[in-house]
């Protein structure tokens, strides 16, 4: 079958160099409005053609959304309005709004909302993985308002990229998603922000980096023209999980600022059970 992927970038680059591997797509369109993307996905062989989107609609039996949220937004409805048998399979990273948004519409059963668990720091379709998704989870979101074949071709899709899959409503995945992946930007973000701001004054700074800080200010090199709408769609959540995460902080400020090094060492040895969950 031939298949459209929508934002050739990290996401979608890495989605077209798989099906290309196992065969699974007889053509593999891309539609993207950066020609440097465009360029960039044709050089790599990630697609075999680039093409305005009423071709792909045209062309393709599959539609995979692989751009940020608020052009998601903006596509979904449009896309769905020129569907007939076509599966769209929006791969963003919020849900709520985006789902509320095609709610209604006649050909919602030819949508699947779905969100792959994993990523890097880069963009752009030079970014792309072969082995991305690999032994992650993909989430499916509402998979209940999908017609049956669509999800089928959803879920081989998945199966072609060796993924895991989990059911969840909309509010389950943007609350989760808040607490375990927008969170962790938001933080290394500051970081970034933090660890600038005083190297205006002390230029040596970045010497003493070392593996610790790589790791926690990584996500700080994520597209600002990807995370901003995220954090604008997931609003809500994000928010309740600052304010819990900026609760946390304030402990350790007090305990450091009073000198309680007992009660310091009971928060970081508390915060040592994320063992059980992360190894």
């Amino acid at each position: 079958m031939n298949i459209a992927i929508v934002g050739v970038g990290l996401i979608g680059g890495s989605i077209a160099m798989r099906l290309r591997e196992t065969h699974f797509a007889t053509r593999i369109y891309g539609v993207d409005k950066s020609e440097s993307n465009q360029k960039k996905a044709l050089q790599l062989g990630l697609v075999d053609e680039i093409v305005d989107l009423e071709t792909a609609i045209a062309k393709c039996k599959v539609l995979v959304l692989t751009v940020p949220v608020d052009a998601i937004m903006q596509l979904a409805p449009y896309i769905l309005d020129k569907v007939d048998q076509q599966v769209v399979i929006d791969m963003g990273s919020t849900k709520i709004n985006i789902l509320q948004h095609i709610e209604r519409h006649p050909n919602r059963g030819r949508y699947i909302a779905a969100h792959p668990m994993a990523g890097t720091e880069y963009s752009g379709p030079e970014a792309a993985i072969r082995d991305l998704f690999r032994d992650k989870v993909m989430v499916y979101v509402e998979a209940f308002k999908t017609d049956e074949d669509a999800f089928d071709i959803a879920e081989n899709i998945s199966e072609q990229l060796e993924m895991r899959s989990v059911f969840m409503n909309a509010e389950e995945h943007d609350m989760h998603t808040a607490y375990v992946s927008h969170i962790s930007h938001i933080t290394s973000f500051a970081l970034a922000l933090t660890v600038l701001q005083k190297e205006k004054s002390q230029g040596r700074i970045f010497e003493l980096a070392g593996s610790g800080f790589e790791s926690t200010v990584r996500l700080a090199k994520s597209s600002p023209d990807m995370w901003t709408p995220i954090l604008k769609q997931n609003r809500e959540n994000v928010l309740e999980v600052l304010e819990e995460h900026i609760k946390q902080l304030q402990k350790i400020y007090n305990n450091l600022e009073e000198e309680d090094y007992d009660s310091l060492h009971k928060l970081i040895k508390r915060s040592n059970k994320i063992k059980r969950i992360i190894r």
